[in-house]
């Protein structure tokens, strides 16, 4: 039923794909910081070089591609294996970028020397009013970590607010079909959280014993860890499934309503493009692959998403 398409290989622990208008598929290359273009045909091309540890990627309302950067990974590498395992001894802070598509220029819109200190950005999606939420998972260190958090920021670079505190690894984050739910998942946990949005950059929270303001959707009682995911079109959230590798498909009332395998422990990131949406473009990270799935049903139609008619 899950047929893998192999649309490229050899990419150093690739995340953050965005299905575009032309056919090609943008993510980021983790291990090299890189932002790059999958062609049709499957050749690489490199728009940009961003330092430090690039993730989540999203086009914004301007036409421009944002990045949430962590700031930077140790790594444990053998032949089928590049994963990060804990913060680099070269790490600077985390940021939120800019990357212009036609001239590869990158700006540092927030973090470092800009706003709040942001320690591990991860993911983020962009909401209609053209602002965007990311997630900062924090950084790991050999015996400690951080607690996580959530951002509301706007593309201009005028306006950050942290929204949601605490969590314990936060990582894939989307909308709901109607925009009134933001969801996110917690890697180290594995469980998945809905907010409830009471505007741009505003959630009607849950009163104690809500640690956070959100509703539990769902959790695991086996080792796995949830990274980042994307919506469909009926409101089932898929989220990229580590160790158990592959997507798990997590209904908007709470529950878990299957688990695709991919063959990847490390299958870290996914989006929905083709014109009927109906294609699951999947990062395989330590494997370094970007594969392709037809996918039984539709996924949801991003905010500012070019596709081909």
């Amino acid at each position: 039923m899950y047929k893998l398409e192999i649309l490229a290989t050899g990419l150093r622990f690739p995340e953050g794909p965005i299905a575009m208008a032309d056919g090609s598929v943008l993510l980021v290359e983790v291990e090299p910081a890189t932002l790059t273009r999958i062609d049709r045909r499957g050749e690489k091309s490199v728009i940009a070089y961003l330092g430090g540890a690039p993730n989540g990627a999203a086009i914004g309302p301007d036409g421009a591609c944002y990045i949430c950067n962590s700031g930077g990974f140790k790594w444990h590498d053998e032949p089928g294996m590049l994963r990060p395992i804990g913060q680099s001894d070269h790490y600077t802070g985390g940021s939120i970028q800019r990357v212009d598509l036609s001239t590869g220029r990158v700006t540092n819109l927030y973090g470092r020397e800009n706003g709040p200190v942001l320690k591990g950005p991860n993911d983020l999606v962009f909401d209609a009013a053209g602002g965007f939420w990311f997630s900062d998972m924090g950084k790991t260190r050999e015996r400690s970590l951080d607690r996580a958090s959530v951002y509301y920021g706007l593309p201009d670079g005028s306006s950050l607010q942290e929204v949601i505190f605490p969590m314990i690894g936060a990582n894939g984050i989307g909308l709901s079909p109607d925009g009134s739910k933001l969801y996110v998942a917690e890697t180290i946990t594995a469980r998945v959280w809905e907010f409830a949005l009471a505007g741009p950059g505003r959630i009607d929270p849950k009163p104690w014993p809500s640690p956070n303001g959100g509703r539990l959707l769902t959790g695991s009682a086996n080792y796995q860890l949830f990274d980042s995911l994307a919506v469909e079109e009926s409101g089932n959230i898929c989220v990229a499934t580590i160790i158990h590798g592959g997507i798990t498909v997590v209904a908007p009332m709470g529950g878990i309503i299957e688990h695709v395998p991919m063959p990847d422990l490390y299958t870290t990131n996914l989006c929905f493009g083709g014109p009927d949406l109906k294609k699951a473009f999947v990062t395989l990270s330590t494997t370094g692959q970007l594969v392709a799935v037809e996918w039984p049903r539709a996924g949801l139609r991003l905010n500012w998403q070019d596709l081909p008619e």
